[in-house]
């Protein structure tokens, strides 16, 4: 007699439905392959956290190879390795010695620029104007960020400054620190850098208006004036004050360009540091 019995279902892959449908959709191009890292890519990529949270900042010198190959648990290979990734993306530079400290960009930019400033008068004023603006920005940061140890090192250098004793010939390096100091206070990484690609720029800059744009008593009696006037609001933890002492501070830095001759010229910015 002829089975009535209605044919069994047949039998889904091991599974169930879904993964059917995933042997069906194997080549699915909603997923990608996990690439596997190399030890020396992962190191690459702490370092370049680092570095861009700012724990490792622009001058700053790596440990050597051993001792960071002990400290990360890896190999001295993935070690070299990595930085040698992180030299051809510009972040770091062997020095002489054999260490490795941190960069922002080539120093080839930087020579570019400073043959730009040394070539015309014009320039160097672009430059002031630029930093007027970079460096209001930097005070308002530091105002509302600012660490208490690092408000205390702003004070120390401006203390320094304010010295008495302290011999003249020092004035542009001691302003180039005072000024650095609250670029560290602004915790941003990225502005650190930005001043690293400017290089020497900016501390032959200070050398040109401390001793040849602003370079009379009177006028390092009104710059300390202005410093302590910065630092107070920083200290104070007044953004809009700390933005605008500093804007007050370079404004009248710029204004002073339009006392000099057509023909002055800043080849000489930097030489008496």
């Amino acid at each position: 007699m002829p089975d009535d019995r209605p044919n069994p279902r047949p039998e889904a892959p091991a599974g169930g439905r879904e993964a059917g449908l995933g042997l069906a959709d194997s080549q699915d191009p909603r997923f990608n392959e996990i690439p596997r890292e190399r030890v020396a890519d992962r190191v690459a990529q702490e370092l370049l956290r680092l570095i861009a949270s700012g724990s490792l900042v622009p001058g700053e010198r790596l440990p050597g190879e051993r001792q960071l190959a002990q400290m990360m648990n890896v190999s001295r290979v993935s070690v070299r390795a990595a930085l040698q990734q992180l030299k051809a993306q510009g972040l770091v530079a062997a020095t002489q010695g054999g260490s490795t400290r941190i960069i922002a960009s080539s120093e080839s930019l930087d020579r570019g620029l400073g043959r730009l400033v040394r070539a015309d008068l014009r320039n160097l004023l672009d430059l002031a104007e630029l930093r007027a603006q970079l460096e209001a920005w930097a005070a308002r940061r530091a105002a509302r960020l600012a660490r208490p140890e690092q408000v205390e090192e702003i004070a120390r250098l401006f203390a320094v400054m304010a010295d008495p004793e302290r011999d003249p010939k020092h004035k542009a390096e001691d302003d180039f620190a005072f000024h650095m100091a609250i670029a560290r206070a602004s915790d941003s990484p990225v502005y650190l850098h930005l001043l690293s690609v400017l290089g020497d720029i900016f501390s032959e800059s200070c050398a040109f208006h401390r001793f040849e744009l602003c370079p009379t008593p009177e006028d390092d009696r009104r710059f300390l004036a202005e410093h302590r006037a910065v630092l107070e609001a920083i200290r104070a933890g007044d953004e809009a004050a700390a933005a605008r002492a500093m804007m007050d501070h370079l404004s009248s830095v710029i204004a002073a360009y339009a006392a000099l001759p057509e023909q002055a010229s800043p080849v000489t910015a930097g030489s008496r540091q």
